[in-house]
């Protein structure tokens, strides 16, 4: 019995070195097919390693106290001891609130114009029409925040057009810029303004996959528009919606540094500074490198776990979320 299991253990690994060697013909094989595909992929995989991996080294500095002079290898260890600072400081939950209260009217607004935009636009049978709308609503999207920033300044300074036509009206001047209960309106509507168009992208190119014959006998039954809308196209457009949505979850705690920056001043700063303006300040401005890069730690943190808690409530509900 005993020669026989030996015999069956060296004929199992001869199987398997035999289709190993198989699957590894088949991959250069595979390769050697596609060569221009995968060398067209060397820039993309090099920028992520240079850009994107290699800086996370730097996090270890969030448990260092950090000297420029002494570099990664010789400055000492404090542990967790910027993570308590910070925790403890004053600030932490005037920066948690005024980050969760933009993410979350971002998340409110901003993330379903896109897709109610892009219904919008299905809905057109004239395609020239259609294309172009579709042209000038992507223009916004290609403007820098500076150039965003400074539209929004001319038209709601307090010599602006929007408060002349208020003041021609008979009413009182707006303070849209300076004043704390219109910052977080401003920013919400600079980025339905800038993205809403290019989000509509991602939406109309699902619309396009959905089978027109599904449209063809919903109208046969009787259905008019809004009955297809609502049981055809939403239907088909789910799983992108909710994949979007898990990617957005993410960045919960990221609001953006150059639109927050151009639009916060000392007058509402009590409402605009957000953990990326609190960042820079910290780490840049006062060369807290160590407390910064914590405070960043803390931030990317937060999105993994709110990438992994969506991506989770996606699947119990039914879809296949993003992994």
């Amino acid at each position: 019995m005993s020669i026989q299991n030996e015999t069956i253990k060296v004929k199992q690994k001869i199987t398997k070195n035999k289709t190993a060697k198989v699957k590894k013909q088949s991959i250069m094989k595979m390769i050697k097919k596609d060569i221009w595909l995968y060398i067209l992929l060397v820039p993309g995989i090099l920028h992520f390693i240079i850009f994107k991996y290699a800086p996370m080294w730097g996090i270890l500095i969030s448990f260092q106290d950090y000297n420029p002079y002494l570099g990664f290898l010789n400055s000492p260890w404090v542990g967790l001891k910027h993570f308590r600072d910070f925790f403890s400081n004053p600030d932490f939950g005037r920066l948690f609130v005024n980050t969760l209260s933009i993410s979350f009217y971002s998340i409110a607004f901003s993330f379903p114009a896109p897709i109610i935009l892009a219904v919008m636009l299905n809905e057109v049978r004239k395609q020239w029409y259609k294309k172009t709308i579709q042209t000038l609503i992507y223009v916004p999207h290609f403007l820098s925040w500076v150039i965003v920033a400074s539209l929004t300044f001319t038209l709601f300074n307090s010599t602006g057009v929007v408060n002349r036509v208020i003041l021609s009206m008979g009413g009182s001047e707006i303070p849209f810029l300076t004043g704390v209960e219109s910052f977080r309106s401003m920013i919400i509507g600079q980025t339905i303004w800038k993205e809403t168009g290019w989000g509509t992208i991602i939406f109309l190119a699902a619309m396009a996959g959905v089978d027109v014959e599904q449209y063809e006998a919903a109208i046969v039954d009787g259905a008019g528009r809004f009955r297809q809308l609502w049981h055809i196209t939403l239907p088909s457009i789910r799983s992108t919606i909710v994949i979007l949505l898990v990617l957005r979850m993410g960045s919960v705690l990221d609001n953006g540094f150059d639109q927050i920056f151009l639009m916060s001043n000392s007058l509402n700063r009590s409402v605009s500074e957000v953990f990326d303006t609190y960042v820079y300040i910290m780490g840049i401005t006062r060369g807290a490198f160590s407390y910064s890069t914590a405070v960043g730690l803390f931030k990317s943190l937060i999105g993994i776990i709110l990438i992994f808690s969506a991506n989770t409530l996606a699947k119990r509900v039914g879809d296949s979320g993003i992994f």
